[in-house]
């Protein structure tokens, strides 16, 4: 028999838990702003501590930049403030949701 999801009780293969939690998420930010020595970094602010580390991984591999997420917001290395809510989008981050700052 297979595993069951406690949230929804569909099997485990079948769950969109996951995807509907990102759907109904609260607004996510997305800035820029100057960092040491004049350098730009943009801040996304907004995502679901469960998800932070999981969407920090991916939205640098998808940009292909460096960055951390620390206190709650992603800080990604250059301005990539259009590029990540597209990538944001394709990670299944309601686009409606996404404000760029």
């Amino acid at each position: 028999m297979a595993d069951m999801c406690p949230t929804c009780g569909l099997p485990l293969e079948l769950c969109v838990c996951k995807v509907l939690d990102r759907e109904t998420e609260s607004k996510i930010r997305i800035s820029a702003k100057k960092a040491k020595f004049d350098k730009i970094m943009t801040v996304v602010e907004g995502i679901n501590p469960d998800e932070i580390e999981r969407t920090t991984k991916e939205l640098k591999r998808a940009l292909a930049c460096g960055g951390t997420s620390r206190d709650g917001t992603i800080e990604l290395q250059g301005e990539h403030k259009f590029a990540a809510k597209k990538a944001l989008a394709v990670l299944g981050y309601k686009e409606s949701n996404i404000d760029v700052a």
